[in-house]
């Protein structure tokens, strides 16, 4: 169905056009799913936007062939790509922030798909979304129907986009990093349901991730990228039983593990180099370190914490139905102490994260902050307290504006909370903090288009850190970095914790990063807190049926 042969990609660029998909040929089957796997930048998002023609004619280049049904889709126009973009290839987008317009209901958007690509009225359509929405696991799907992409977590965003993508049945299905944004029980549900409608439909399937594991549960084929090359492919069993080249090796290898915690976790290029020698933590080194955090008072405590939504617009609406997001939670925080909070998208870890920066209002209970209930301070006294409070958004080119340069970013707080008597000590302390996150003296004056994923993350990091908060929540702040930028991350973040006693509430769905990061774990499913304790503890005897079913979701691979 698909034969792509002798690919070159080139961008435009100040000096000349710079090649980053170097010559490679793959092919994909009707009926077939190929899993395309590679760090970030080895040219994997690229060759799928290739093949959808959406990159742009003025600063890129493509040669070669792209064979879809026997047609060269790089002799296509622009309008030749509009009567097959959706009808025949779809694409799952990784970012489902920017894929969908926030002006538009969610079930607008999926329908809007339905009437452009297939005979139906506004009134059938509705009952075809809705039981798409029902397809992808989407929860309250008449609801969601009717509300924003704001008014919904990012898993569910995600969810939106699947059915959108599924919606006119397409030949051929593009998935670049779909389950990014999704916990490991809807992400488990989703490889199902992209497996049944494969059989279903004899669909073939793109899939693209950074997630080798979840790719050996689901792909036929294997194809590995670095550095816009093929550097190995082959059947899944092959390159997961039997990998050939050291950089598969290296990327099967560089991945938090849930049997054991190390001090240190590995990067792709450590395996690489054959420089890793990282030590496991013994349990007398977790006593010491639980002895010394729970000695002293909480630093934070909250006490039976509600925040509840209204789906509406409207309190009057017919319609109205209330959410509760945060369902009376209690829980303690100590001094240097990391607290994972995990669960299933739209259980409400991020509205309890939000709920304690009081970005969200919450409808009862206490935040104690070193024994004083934030939510009763003036408006003069919350603006203080953020210096203390800092947080890590999930999306870190989102939390940047695009038309200042990174120095300046990194300054503005310091600024705003009067941090240092002038600007040329507020750009020596920023230069500090540039170096303190790995990033060059350089990067000062660049903006944040200029940076990969991970550099950004960076900048993120360094930015919540430039006020020297004592607490810090970290919001899926690794969820969308490649296995390798991840463990450089994480690996600064305890790093960074060391050096200024930082204390973390880490929000994960991916259990075995947060395994690596905490201390004190604490499950939350529906608003509640189902199981709370020692991390060690739980991972090694869950006592809740959710927790269990948790960590039985996780890809095992071959």
């Amino acid at each position: 169905m698909l034969q792509v042969t002798n690919l070159k990609i080139s961008f435009k660029t100040d000096q000349a056009m710079l090649e980053v998909v170097h010559d490679i040929s793959f092919g994909l089957s009707q009926n077939e799913i190929l899993g395309i796997v590679g760090e970030s930048g080895s040219g994997k998002s690229v060759t799928s936007l290739a093949i959808m023609g959406l990159l742009p004619d003025r600063t890129s280049e493509t040669k070669g062939e792209i064979l879809f049904n026997g047609v060269d889709l790089n002799t296509f126009s622009n309008k030749d790509f509009k009567n097959i973009r959706g009808a025949q290839i779809a694409m799952i987008f990784q970012d489902p922030m920017s894929a969908l317009n926030p002006s538009l209901t969610c079930g607008y958007q999926v329908r809007e798909m339905l009437l452009q690509h297939k005979k139906a009225t506004k009134n059938s359509v509705k009952k075809q979304v809705i039981s798409l929405f029902k397809k992808v696991k989407l929860p309250r799907p008449e609801s969601i129907f009717s509300q924003y992409p704001h008014q919904i977590s990012g898993g569910q965003k995600q969810r939106v986009i699947i059915a959108m993508a599924i919606a006119c049945n397409p030949q051929l299905l593009i998935a670049d990093e779909p389950t990014t944004a999704l916990d490991v029980t809807v992400q488990k549900e989703i490889i199902l349901l992209l497996k049944e409608l494969q059989q279903e439909t004899k669909m073939s399937i793109l899939f693209i991730s950074h997630d080798l594991t979840l790719v050996s549960e689901i792909a036929d084929r294997v194809v590995v990228m670095q550095n816009g090359n093929i550097v190995e492919q082959g059947t899944t069993e092959e390159i997961f039983k039997i990998p050939k080249h050291s950089y598969t090796k290296a990327l099967l290898n560089a991945r938090p593990r849930l049997d054991k915690r190390l001090e240190k976790l590995p990067t792709v290029e450590d395996f690489l180099n054959d420089s890793a020698a990282f030590n496991e933590v013994t349990e007398t080194q977790r006593s010491q370190i639980h002895k010394e955090i729970y000695s002293k008072e909480p630093l934070l405590e909250i006490v039976n914490l509600a925040t509840y939504f209204n789906t509406s617009n409207s309190w009057f609406s017919k319609n109205n139905q209330l959410v509760k997001a945060v369902d009376y939670v209690s829980f303690k925080v100590f001094e240097r102490e990391t607290v994972g909070l995990v669960g299933e998208s739209g259980c409400g870890k991020t509205t309890l994260g939000r709920s304690i920066l009081l970005l969200e209002k919450p409808l009862n209970g206490q935040i104690k902050y070193k024994g004083v209930d934030i939510l009763k301070l003036s408006a003069k006294a919350i603006k203080d307290l953020r210096k203390d409070i800092q947080i890590i958004f999930q999306d870190p080119y989102a939390s940047l504006n695009p038309r200042i340069q990174i120095g300046q970013a990194l300054m503005e707080p310091m600024k705003v909370h009067g941090l240092y008597k002038n600007d040329r000590v507020r750009k020596l302390k920023a230069l500090e903090l540039l170096e303190k996150v790995g990033l060059e003296p350089a990067h000062f004056y660049r903006y944040p288009h200029e940076f990969s994923g991970g550099q950004r993350q960076r900048i993120g990091i360094a930015r919540t850190i430039a006020l020297q908060p004592k607490i810090i929540i970290c919001d899926e702040s690794v969820s969308a970095l490649d296995v390798s930028v991840q463990a450089q991350v994480l690996n600064l973040l305890n790093s960074l914790k060391a050096d200024f006693d930082f204390t973390y509430i880490f929000i994960s769905h991916d259990l075995a990063v947060v395994k690596y990061m905490a201390d004190q774990l604490i499950v939350m499913k529906d608003g509640k807190i189902e199981e709370i304790g020692d991390a060690d503890e739980i991972y090694k005897n869950p006592k809740s049926t959710y927790t269990k079913q948790l960590l039985n979701a996780i890809p095992k691979g071959i």
